[in-house]
């Protein structure tokens, strides 16, 4: 059976992944995605016994628990199912992962998805258009290995086309190398488009609760999916009308995994990703007099420079710098914490050794 008429081929089953499973074949092991996860178990599509479609099953995951959040099963992980005993027995190497920080003290990272083709950040045009947040989304995406994809979505409240085509102009303009479309899941514009930039791969669609998240997957797939609740009238936002991460197939071809509403969306490692969301900035930075240059009062500073001359907007010279330095805290609260970690180990370690020490005395 060539990969291509592999019943998990509509899944993004591939060589690829296949080369990983290798080592995980044996009788009753099978591969599987996931698409849903619940509290020690979770949803994967299997192929049948025959081989000729997919099912899906209840797994149990306790052989895959961890306590490294980084590494915890999420939706779009690939995995080895032991069908006979009903359990994911391991997890294929990830190619991509949404990741952002949590809101915990500890900061932790939060995987939102993995083996991801295509970020589709939702931003609704029935409030004011936030483009720092669109600046947000686009980091984490970025750095996350996928290709993001904003969609201003609600635009039938925009009957103006010169001022939806300005507001699709602005967030352009934030989103280098990103497709951005205007769609309204209500009377269908754009949701072709977008249907066909989706195709074939993995997708994962994120936003704020009343963004339309539900209501566009719903026109995506062509049929009432997912439940659909109303955005408060006084500043846009829902209620999370989806509670977990599903994995839906899409008509056109792919996969689409729908999220629960972020009201908060912090940067975890999006170093790579920044550099990628302000290329322009990280352009004109190269050509500053000091390598280390703060774009603040430096002599030669090329970005100064291009924010005075009207080349680069103040709004989006501020936003990467409150980007830049969320993203250095959260690396040093990340570095704090391990090394916290390692302290904590090497005491544990080295009471042990004494412990042992004086038993072997004790003995002598």
């Amino acid at each position: 059976m060539t990969e291509l008429s592999h019943p998990l081929a509509p899944y993004g089953w591939d060589e690829g992944f296949a080369d990983s499973f290798t080592a995980h074949a044996a009788g009753g092991v099978l591969p599987g995605r996931i698409v849903r996860v619940d509290r020690g178990r979770c949803d994967v599509v299997v192929p049948v016994p025959d081989g000729t479609g997919v099912q899906t099953v209840q797994a149990d995951t306790a052989l895959v628990t961890t306590g490294d959040p980084l590494n915890i099963m999420c939706t779009g992980d690939w995995a080895a199912v032991d069908t006979d005993r009903a359990m994911v027995l391991a997890l294929l190497p990830r190619r991509s992962a949404f990741v952002r920080s949590t809101s915990s003290k500890r900061s932790e990272g939060q995987v939102l998805a993995a083996n991801v083709d295509h970020a589709v950040i939702a931003v609704s045009l029935a409030v004011e258009l936030d483009l720092g947040r669109v600046e947000r989304f686009l980091a984490l995406a970025w750095e996350s290995g996928a290709e993001p994809v904003v969609v201003l979505t609600k635009a039938d409240l925009v009957p103006d086309p010169v001022v939806l085509g300005h507001l699709v102009a602005d967030t352009a303009t934030v989103a280098p190398g990103a497709q951005v479309l205007a769609v309204s899941a209500e009377t269908g514009e754009g949701v072709d488009v977008l249907a066909a930039s989706l195709a074939g791969g993995t997708s994962v669609l994120l936003g704020q609760s009343g963004a339309g998240k539900s209501t566009l997957a719903n026109a995506l797939v062509g049929e009432e999916v997912q439940g659909v609740n109303s955005a408060r009238d006084r500043d846009g936002k829902g209620r999370h009308t989806t509670t977990t991460r599903n994995m839906l197939k899409l008509p056109s071809g792919g996969v689409l995994i729908d999220t629960p509403g972020l009201r908060g969306v912090g940067l975890w490692d999006a170093g790579s990703g920044l550099s990628q969301t302000f290329a322009e900035i990280e352009e004109l930075a190269a050509r500053c007099r000091f390598h280390d240059c703060g774009h603040a009062a430096e002599p030669g500073c090329a970005v100064l420079a291009a924010v005075d001359s009207g080349e680069l907007g103040q709004r989006r010279l501020d936003s990467y710098r409150k980007l830049q330095r969320e993203n250095a805290w959260i690396a040093s609260r990340t570095d704090a914490r391990l090394r916290a970690e390692i302290r904590r180990d090497w005491k544990q370690k080295s009471a042990e050794g004494r412990e042992a020490y004086a038993r072997k005395r004790g003995g002598l």
